[in-house]
């Protein structure tokens, strides 16, 4: 079985978020790995919140019982993102069969977008 999520968001909507909120906002949607790894870079939050949502249309759930925070997507030593579930999201892909995910992110001047796959094996 196939599952898909794809979404794209306004870079400057997230711009607005750390703005406004600063770090309330910053800790209540990304875990610690990923606010070191994006210092501050608004373009990379940006395409990581992108990436979390498109992991909540793939796990078929929207936000009911998954923290953004239960989504953490990191790069690996060659630099692609990769996705790690803790949490309600864990529990989700056990329930569906989802074992692997393999997530793309990308932004431009003013857009981020993630796309993710996930299936078995």
């Amino acid at each position: 079985m196939q599952k898909h999520g794809i979404d794209i968001i306004e870079i400057s909507r997230i711009g607005k978020a750390v703005d406004s909120w600063g770090e309330r906002f910053l800790n209540r949607i990304y875990t610690p790995g990923e606010i070191t790894y994006c210092r501050n870079r608004v373009p990379e939050l940006a395409a990581r919140f992108a990436g979390k949502e498109a992991v909540m249309k793939a796990l078929g759930t929207g936000h009911v019982g998954i923290s953004p925070r239960d989504i953490e997507i990191l790069s690996s030593e060659g630099g692609s993102p990769v996705v790690h579930l803790t949490g309600g999201a864990r529990v989700r892909a056990e329930e569906i069969g989802l074992d692997n995910l393999v997530i793309s992110l990308s932004h431009s001047r003013d857009y981020a977008i993630a796309s993710v796959i996930g299936g078995k094996g």
